[in-house]
């Protein structure tokens, strides 16, 4: 993994496409050690549900779409991988790993679920609200994950729901995401990917919890 950051910090520095031609040697290397990460952390198993993913299709694309955005630079300065059931572009639950220089972090759940699978989640949380709590309050889960991320809630509970609804603040998310940042430092270490594995291993209770809304 000693070639993904240094890479990462020159692209930063060369966000263009006639650096990134003469040097696509030095990013394919790293994405190599990413894959090869990737690979490795799925050994250990933590989910079954994720034994045929290739981790090859796991990462997420270095070109950056930029034909709608204003920020026109042609390249991400981070390296991502989803393992998620079925693929990234299922929308169910999964786990993610994020590499960047000044910006490392691992973490869990839906981003931005579409409105139909929201509102199921929704209802799952309506029924068996406590379950959710329990998942987010167990020991070992905080050791990981301080809470749930809940930025950009609403301000009131979804329409249909009581204002007083004992489970309110869960109701009143829009993503369902838990996040660990870590030490970037920590992707040289030999026993990286356990340690991945150990914390994603934390947040399949929640992954599970989440993915009812599509059975």
């Amino acid at each position: 993994m000693e070639n993904i950051l240094p890479f990462l910090k020159k692209l930063r520095k060369n966000n263009n496409k006639e650096w990134f031609d003469k040097h696509k040697d030095q990013y394919l290397l790293a994405k190599s050690e990413m894959e090869d990460c990737v690979s490795k952390v799925l050994a250990y198993g933590f989910d079954e549900d994720l034994a045929s993913l290739d981790p090859k299709k796991c990462l997420f694309r270095i070109y950056k779409d930029v034909r709608f955005s204003k920020d026109k630079l042609p390249y991400k300065v981070n390296m991502g991988a989803s393992m998620t059931a079925g693929g990234k572009k299922t929308g169910k639950a999964g786990y993610y790993l994020h590499i960047e220089p000044g910006e490392c972090f691992l973490g869990g759940g839906i981003y931005m679920p579409e409105p139909e699978t929201l509102k199921k989640i929704r209802q799952e949380i309506d029924y068996n609200g406590q379950e959710l709590t329990s998942i987010l309050s167990k020991k070992s889960f905080q050791k990981y994950y301080e809470d749930i991320w809940r930025e950009e809630s609403l301000t009131r509970v979804p329409k249909g729901y009581d204002p007083e609804h004992p489970n309110a603040p869960l109701l009143k998310l829009k993503h369902f995401i838990v996040i660990h940042p870590f030490e970037e430092s920590m992707i040289l270490e030999k026993n990286f990917p356990a340690y991945v594995a150990k914390a994603l291993k934390e947040a399949k209770p929640l992954n599970d919890f989440l993915n009812r809304a599509f059975e």
